[in-house]
């Protein structure tokens, strides 16, 4: 809207009515009194990204006339959230939206409510992602994201009774008004087939394909606008490949033939994130997605490049290649295909390029983020790529041998190909000129542990930089009141420059201040209560809600973990201190205690049945507790389905404590503890990921609530082979007590309840398959976890202390955005400088827009 800031607030606001008129005559055939909501609101989004259009077209022009390097990111998840509210708070209209929706007698939260947010992630991965590409856009950083338009997201999951229940994600059920069809460039993805040898080119890599599978993939651009004091934003572009709209993937042939599966396979390729892979055919549909992502996008990257070169000679200077984790490393493999295939680019030069563009972000050291894809299947599923992968491990191979003679050990373990397996994750690393870990913790177990020999072999290719939120969405959008108390404090400096917020420091003993952010807190906790007892009731075994079980008022403290469902972050463990702290009431109801809402909201893989096990642990937990009615008046505990990124932006505004209580060292960096934190959310939480570096930043004096094993000791246990869950277990009468109640029916209703809550009890106590019992230590921590809440129950009990805390915590967290983080990749890895849009070329778009609306 930045044509209109010289007007008066009036003004616009009546130019932008005007608008919504016209698209709801030209667009629906209605008036502005006959539009339903849902109408209103499509109009309402056009009318607002004229604004945005001319922006986004000077800056990708700017970036285009001044031939500077750019970004290129790539990431299988994003999690962006609901675009309306982000991008009113960026283009600061907030008043003159006030007067659009009283002039039209609308509310902003009945048109929010028509929007259905993009679910394309399952957690921190995609919402780092699309925090990244708000900090590219406004740091003005040229830079484009790249990522699959899954039909129908990962999942919407219900809870019915107990039970995860997933269910479509119909986030596409009506037009999305802030995506962009782009039919032009669409292109081709080639799978199977057989290589055929290119006699007349220099490098032996060269291959043509035969009797190859196409598919088509379809881009959608969706636009990511800069904050900026002035109307002079930039907008980065989210592209988003779709093999959904394209009729030539779907292979009638096979229809007729009955094949129905076959024929709409490839049609089918960006239905869904992570399909589940118990199954060959989930394998090949994810590998085929990671390939479809890596080679649309590099395609399209080469055009980018090709719009302003005549030839390759500047490809490694003008382009960096981000990959978000191992899922776009085949993209390696593919570029060095591209450059020797198809621009006769010799090996060598060809691997330097490569290398020199291409970097690597490592976000996990667990198993199913490290991925291995079976030989058998990705020669199949791209043979030539294969042949590529083979050329570059044997190569590297040869180095590992030169530098380690006779130590064949070391260059299995550091081999791309190996047991019948392609590890993604080595060629990701052989194949980046910067690999980087998330937190300082992490990336010293990377250096030290899970790529040692890497880092042996390659120092200086390992870096660290740990991640962040964008403040911008995670303060000042989702807690609108919180952000006003700082800037009444402190200005608004600290919207762009978030280092400002430690100033906030020197109010946390300041008395007043105390009281409004406690009111504040309040306030936030009711609108979640309202939620919880209208949308977020519980449902029973056929889907129905029942009626709302909550007993408590928001003076009780708000006690929430909410993050994807794994052993590792160890749900399990906060349940377990509940059904003692249940037990406690029981056996003293009328002892001195607060009253305490434990909320949990998150979603299990649709395969990974522990981590289902344990949401139907919380459920049986809650069913107990907020229907007794002596527990009742000190506990409740509620589990929030389908958590996303606007559940979270009502949970995390509301809450007292964050339970941040992963196993150490394994925990890359963690991004829900920042968004808390900087909410005034105090956080119980073990040494692992980012926490550490949180606690150095809020200082030891204001981080009460520090426990557990470290990582090194957890290490040491492992090593040795020293950690008894039994004895443990034997000697704790509380939690000995708790745990047997996960199979002593005292939790639980139905056979299949108790044969479920069971298994964990077997999981903790007993090995499997190997697997030492309790491997995620979570009675091995129980002790100085149930110490450390008797300390929460403490410091609760003193209101304006506890606010105090609180505020030097929220003081603490200038070091936790991503725009300190981008930052940090553009002068470590990227060498990528900022280029705002040129005033001329705004000038000149605008012009043409206010020509082409006269």
């Amino acid at each position: 809207m930045g044509i209109l800031d010289a007007q008066s607030l009036d003004a616009q606001a009546e130019i932008l009515v005007q608008k919504i008129k016209y698209y709801l005559i030209t667009m629906f055939g209605r008036v502005i009194e006959e539009a339903d909501a849902d109408e209103f609101y499509r109009a309402f989004c056009y009318a607002i990204r004229e604004g945005i259009m001319i922006n986004w077209q000077a800056t990708a022009e700017t970036w285009m006339d001044k031939n500077v390097r750019s970004l290129y990111y790539l990431s299988m998840e994003y999690l962006p959230g609901r675009f309306l509210t982000n991008n009113i708070v960026n283009l600061k209209n907030q008043e003159v939206i006030q007067r659009v929706l009283k002039k039209t007698n609308r509310s902003l939260q009945e048109l929010i409510s028509h929007e259905y947010e993009p679910n394309l992630g399952n957690g921190g991965l995609g919402r780092l992602a699309s925090c990244f590409l708000d900090s590219l856009a406004t740091l003005e950083m040229p830079a484009r994201g790249y990522g699959l338009r899954y039909q129908y997201g990962l999942f919407e999951q219900q809870i019915w009774d107990g039970v995860q229940i997933e269910k479509p994600d119909l986030w596409l059920r009506t037009e999305n008004p802030w995506e962009f069809r782009r039919d032009l460039r669409t292109l081709s993805v080639k799978f199977c087939g057989t290589p055929v040898k290119i006699v007349d080119q220099t490098s032996e890599e060269a291959f043509n394909l035969i009797d190859h599978e196409e598919v088509w993939a379809m881009p959608y651009d969706i636009p990511i606008l800069g904050y900026n004091e002035t109307s002079d934003f930039s907008v980065v572009t989210l592209r988003l490949w779709s093999t959904k709209e394209s009729p030539r993937n779907f292979l009638l042939q096979r229809y007729n033939a009955g094949r129905l599966d076959q024929a709409a396979e490839n049609t089918t390729l960006t239905d869904v994130l992570y399909p589940s892979d118990v199954h060959e055919t989930g394998k090949r549909i994810r590998l085929k997605q990671e390939f479809l992502l890596a080679s649309a996008s590099l395609q399209d990257i080469f055009r980018h490049y090709f719009s302003k070169h005549e030839n390759i000679n500047e490809f490694g200077d003008k382009v960096r290649i981000q990959i978000n984790d191992t899922h776009p490393s085949v993209l390696i493999a593919e570029l060095m295909r591209i450059l020797t295939k198809t621009y006769n680019v010799s090996w060598k030069q060809a691997w330097e390029i490569t290398q020199g563009c291409v970097s690597y972000t490592n976000h996990t050291i667990m198993t199913e983020a490290l991925e291995q894809w079976d030989q058998t299947l990705f020669r199949y599923l791209l043979p030539r790529q294969y042949k590529i992968i083979e050329r570059i491990n044997y190569d590297f191979c040869n180095v590992v041998r030169t530098r380690y003679p006779r130590d064949e050990e070391r260059v299995r373990h550091l081999s791309i190909l190996e047991n019948g397996q392609v590890r993604m994750a080595n060629l990701a690393i052989i194949g980046s000129h910067k690999v980087n870990g998330v937190a300082e913790l992490h990336t010293e177990i990377l250096k030290k542990q899970a790529f040692r020999e890497f880092y042996e072999l390659f120092p200086d290719k390992f870096v660290n930089v740990t991640n962040g939120v964008t403040h911008r969405r995670w303060l000042l959008n989702c807690n609108p009141t919180l952000a006003d108390f700082i800037t009444a404090r402190i200005g608004k400096g600290w919207v762009t420059d978030f280092s400002q917020i430690a100033k906030l420091a020197t109010f946390a003993a300041d008395e007043a201040s105390q009281k409004e952010f406690l009111e504040i807190k309040r306030q936030n906790k009711q609108t979640l209560l309202d939620f919880l007892q209208t949308e977020g009731r519980p449902r029973d075994a056929t889907g129905k809600q029942l009626p709302s079980n909550l007993t408590l008022d928001s003076s009780a403290l708000f006690d929430c973990q909410v993050k994807r469902v794994h052993e590792y972050k160890r749900q399990l463990l906060y349940a377990l201190y509940l059904i003692v702290l249940y037990h406690e009431i029981l056996e003293n109801p009328d002892a001195p205690r607060i009253k305490r809402v434990a909320i949990f909201s998150g979603k299990a893989a649709a395969s990974y049945e522990i981590a289902k096990t344990i949401i139907r642990l919380i459920s049986c937990i809650a069913k107990k507790v907020n229907n007794d009615p002596i527990a009742n008046k000190f506990l409740n505990v509620v589990y929030i389905e389908n958590y996303f990124v606007s559940r979270a932006e009502l949970i995390i505004p509301a809450a007292d404590l964050s339970e941040q209580i992963s196993t150490a060292g394994m925990e890359a960096s963690g991004t829900g503890n920042m968004k808390f934190s900087m909410n005034g959310a105090l956080t119980i939480g073990t040494e692992d990921g980012a926490n550490i570096e949180m606690r150095k930043a809020v200082t030891d004096e204001w981080w009460p609530f520090r426990f557990g094993c470290s990582a090194e000791e957890i290490a040491t246990m492992k090593v040795k082979n020293s950690y008894r869950a039994w004895d443990v277990y034997s000697s704790n009468p509380k939690l000995k007590r708790a745990v047997d109640s996960l199979r002593d029916r005292s939790l639980t209703t139905y056979d299949v309840e108790h044969q479920s809550l069971s298994s964990l009890y077997y999981a903790l106590l007993e090995s499997s398959w190997g697997s030492m019992p309790d491997k995620y230590f979570i009675l091995k921590d129980f002790d100085s976890y149930y110490a450390t809440q008797q300390r929460v129950e403490a410091l609760y009990t003193e209101p304006h202390k506890w606010a105090e805390y609180a505020i030097h915590n929220i003081a603490g967290m200038y070091n936790f955005s991503t725009d300190r983080a981008i930052q940090e990749y553009c002068t470590k890895i990227w060498d990528l400088s900022p280029c705002p849009p040129d005033p001329a070329l705004l000038t000149k778009v605008r012009k043409v827009y206010r020509e082409s609306t006269t």
